[in-house]
């Protein structure tokens, strides 16, 4: 096992425990939760084998569904956006991506504030339409969605340079 295999591993539990533990108890205005555990789709090794990368995304989704009981809303988000994120990938670096040369250290912020911000939407949307499953309730989907969606952002972007520059 290489080391970053080993740091996969590490992120996939740490996400899974941070979450659980702590951020499934942050609420704030009773509809604003943080789900930073969706940084192990966004930070996933880009040249990996798909069908293992679509399968550790639902295995994530799947054991925060069992820590917050959730009913499956998480695994089903995270598949959704582990089988979009190449095209994710591909409008957000361009030519980056089509090289497979992304090491996310490196890009520019900007690209990745846009790629963070697709997918967590992306997500955010999945996940509280399977919640809420009803259409007379759109304007609190929505706000549930961009709320706890720009909280999310923030907390990745966050998390992604603070363990970013100790690997440099």
């Amino acid at each position: 096992m290489n080391s970053l295999n080993i740091n996969n591993i590490v992120r996939f539990v740490v996400l899974i425990l941070a979450q659980a533990l702590v951020f499934n108890h942050i609420n704030f205005m009773g509809y604003i939760n943080p789900y930073p555990y969706i940084l192990f789709i966004l930070l996933f090794p880009v040249n990996n084998n798909r069908t293992l990368f679509i399968f550790l995304s639902f295995m994530l989704g799947l054991f925060v569904d069992i820590f917050s009981d959730s009913g499956g809303i998480n695994a089903a988000a995270c598949v959704l956006i582990a089988f979009i994120r190449p095209t994710v990938l591909k409008f957000a670096f361009g030519m980056i991506y089509e090289h497979q040369t992304i090491k996310f250290n490196n890009t520019e912020f900007g690209n990745r504030v846009i790629y963070f911000t697709i997918l967590t939407l992306t997500h955010h949307l999945m996940m509280f339409l399977l919640e809420i499953f009803n259409i007379s309730n759109i304007i609190l989907l929505l706000q549930k969605t961009l709320f706890s969606g720009i909280f999310t952002i923030i907390l990745c972007i966050l998390i992604s340079i603070l363990f970013s520059n100790k690997q440099r």
